[in-house]
């Protein structure tokens, strides 16, 4: 199988000359990235998590590195500044010496302002990251130009074999965390320990999550970024929904799984959901409108509304009025890689021509066609929250929910299931599935 090393040399080379094109096409001669920069928090001396520049990492996997640089030229070697200070508050990070270390130039620098002098004597340089007020004074030609940053974001959909292998090895990283969380939540733990569980079996600290974890029991799985974990578990655990993923070298994974505590009338409801996301997940297919998947996804969960006796609406006429939306109310996915939600979802051509969601659907995330390359979550909900609900009581399509079939089911929150597909020249490349069929 190829490793990481060998194929991080070809994933250079694209990556120089999508940039290459990118700088020629904008007038610029050379290429400053920062990686981004600690800070500190309001009246206080300890920083806010640090959050890598993706254009950084996308040259260097370097997820922990505050204050570096990238400086790219043409047809010359890319160079690294790092950031080695000279401190014994903290432990200085090491020089890297992983098998992408030796595709750069590095040059260690103890002090952040050491920067400077290297970068002002680049010709015609611009700028990607984080503006600060000092680099007034450090040269740059443009500071994040927009037309250089849509040519550089419109190929990042089109991942190379580097980045879906990382991918991969995300997935089974995530799967692995996933795993552990089912255990826990059938042992009857809280959500906090579930968190835990998958910590430890994913191997990532806090700061390592691709997202902060969604750990859900009972009710709260209707939240649908529910952002809390309670420490201790609830008298009864009725159902579970874990929004979490992994990472590897600066790639996500995005993995959503739900369960019941028993086979009762919501785990058939999860079993169809279950069929139905892996029907969507046959059409990520190239040449097709994302936007045509996600109105597929709202026709075959109304369907499965129907079936499940909640609604009477015929699918078609469901997602027409706006029914569908009340029980899945989010998009069916997005781009993935370097960004968990990645960028250019809307972007039709390299100059940053947008396409527009369809009408009535404002959080869909992703309305390309898609190639071969494409990474996209495909995560069809189904949810009983309180207050669309509401709004539905009074809405004309009131009389079509079976009322006391949506009480029946309130207890029990929501559904989600999400997994990542790769966009091949033929059947599509499952990472998520795949990465589960590893571990049974």
């Amino acid at each position: 199988m190829p490793t990481l090393d060998s194929l991080f040399p070809a994933h250079l080379q694209t990556l120089r000359s999508r940039t290459d094109e990118a700088m020629a096409a904008c007038g610029f001669d050379s290429l400053a990235i920062h990686s981004g920069r600690l800070w500190m928090q309001f009246l206080d001396d300890q920083p806010y998590p640090f959050k890598v520049n993706p254009h950084f990492k996308a040259w260097a996997p370097l997820t922990d590195a505050p204050d570096c640089w990238i400086l790219y030229q043409p047809a010359k070697p890319i160079r690294l500044l790092f950031l080695q200070p000279n401190d014994y508050w903290h432990k200085p990070p090491a020089l890297p010496t992983d098998y992408w270390a030796q595709h750069f130039s590095i040059e260690v620098i103890r002090e952040a302002s050491e920067a400077r002098r290297p970068i002002t004597r680049l010709p015609n340089c611009a700028l990607i990251g984080e503006w600060q007020a000092e680099y007034s004074e450090w040269g740059f030609a443009a500071g994040n130009p927009n037309t250089l940053l849509d040519r550089l974001h419109y190929p990042r959909a089109r991942k190379t074999e580097y980045e879906l292998e990382c991918q991969r090895q995300a997935s089974l990283r995530g799967a692995r965390g996933h795993k552990a969380a089912e255990r826990a939540f059938r042992s009857g733990a809280s959500e906090y320990e579930i968190h835990i569980e998958f910590m430890r079996a994913s191997q990532h600290t806090e700061a390592g999550l691709p997202y902060p974890n969604i750990i859900a029991l009972n009710e709260n799985t209707a939240v649908l970024h529910y952002q809390h974990q309670e420490i201790v578990a609830p008298l009864q655990s009725r159902s579970f929904l874990i929004d979490a993923g992994g990472e590897v070298a600066g790639y996500s994974s995005d993995i959503t799984r739900t369960y019941s505590t028993v086979n009762d009338e919501f785990q058939t409801l999860i079993d169809g959901m279950h069929k139905l996301q892996l029907e969507v997940c046959d059409e990520v297919r190239p040449g097709v409108d994302y936007a045509n998947v996600h109105l597929s996804a709202h026709r075959k969960i109304a369907q499965l509304l129907r079936d499940s006796d909640i609604i009477a609406t015929a699918p078609d006429d469901a997602v027409a009025s706006g029914l569908s939306g009340i029980f899945f109310p989010h998009g069916i996915g997005h781009l993935l890689g370097l960004q968990v939600h990645d960028v250019s979802g809307f972007t039709i051509n390299i100059d940053g021509k947008q396409k527009a969601r369809p009408p009535g659907h404002p959080y869909l995330r992703l309305t390309r066609t898609l190639e071969p390359g494409f990474v996209v979550t495909i995560e069809p909900g189904l949810y009983f929250i309180d207050s669309l609900l509401e709004s539905a009581r009074s809405a004309a399509f009131a009389r079509e929910i079976n009322w006391k079939q949506v009480e029946r089911f309130k207890p029990y929150g929501g559904i989600r299931i999400e997994d990542n597909v790769a966009c091949t020249t033929g059947v599509p490349e499952n990472l998520t599935r795949d990465a589960f069929a590893k571990l049974s």
